[in-house]
């Protein structure tokens, strides 16, 4: 491999020999290293590989900028909380999370206490998440000499949920987690009902609208759907389509996009689906 850029002694931006990008760290890899020379293989200890069309110059600059120490505890974290391969090998979420960690032990250091007013919503929304959160904030804890408070997992389990979006900005995360409430909020006044949000139905109900959010963000929405399979959904839950309408209209507002009819369409199905669970 070649080196393409040095960004201090730890982080180097190199060609992998295959015509991509590749970011390396490793103590003293880019240590009198300059562009051109080949790499030292022999010291590199990650290499991560920029994805999602993401600049490999600004991931590599953001990963020069967090402690090598912090970035080994939260990998190490993430594999002994059994967290995936894709995850793991998340350019984006490792320095996320890294980003975040950094900047809570700098504030404790310096007595500043966070606290995070969606922990009730996210552990409602997102339990998975949140259950990988808690566990990553014990595995890192175990790794420092002052462990971090109680609450630091909401943030953890945030960065999870906005892995789906391969962003580092949680931003659309938490426009997300308040659409969810709203849209909720928006089924049970419509048909009356009160939704046990910690069920498993509307576990269910709650990943399609994720699988939704990631697929407007994407500009991947579903369009051209078998007409057939459309028409007998709008005919058969006239009900829900009107409650789904509403939900579209309230997406375009707050993530200023247009919803297909298409999924306006199966989020009816979903939506019907969801209240004759709550009605049984």
């Amino acid at each position: 491999m070649e080196i393409l850029r040095v960004f201090n002694n730890n982080v180097v931006l190199a060609n992998d020999g295959n015509g991509g990008e590749v970011i390396l760290t490793g103590r003293g890899l880019g240590f009198q290293a300059k562009p051109g020379q080949s790499v030292d293989e022999s010291k590199i200890v990650r290499t991560f590989v920029p994805a999602d069309g993401r600049d490999p110059d600004h991931l590599a600059q953001m990963l020069s900028d967090i402690d090598p120490e912090i970035i080994r505890i939260i990998v190490d974290a993430m594999k002994e909380t059994g967290l995936g391969k894709r995850e793991i090998g998340s350019t984006t979420l490792v320095m996320a999370l890294a980003d975040h960690i950094a900047g809570a032990i700098a504030r404790q250091k310096r007595g500043i206490a966070v606290e995070y007013p969606l922990t009730g919503e996210v552990s409602n929304l997102y339990p998975k998440e949140y259950e990988q959160g808690h566990a990553l904030l014990k595995a890192i804890n175990a790794k420092l000499v002052e462990p971090l408070p109680d609450g630091e997992e909401t943030s953890l389990a945030m960065h999870l949920v906005n892995a789906g979006f391969a962003t580092g900005d949680l931003t659309y995360t938490y426009t997300m987690t308040g659409v969810i409430q709203q849209m909720l909020d928006i089924i049970e006044h419509a048909y009356g009902l009160k939704l046990d949000r910690e069920s498993v139905n509307v576990g269910r109900f709650i990943t399609h609208l994720r699988y939704l959010f990631i697929r407007i963000h994407q500009n991947k929405q579903l369009v051209d759907e078998p007409a057939p399979i459309v028409k007998a959904i709008r005919e058969a839950y006239p009900e829900a389509l009107r409650c789904a309408s509403t939900i579209g209209g309230l997406l375009e507002l707050r993530l200023d996009a247009d919803v297909s009819e298409d999924e306006v369409a199966y989020l009816a199905m979903h939506v019907a689906r969801v209240t004759a669970d709550a009605r049984q």
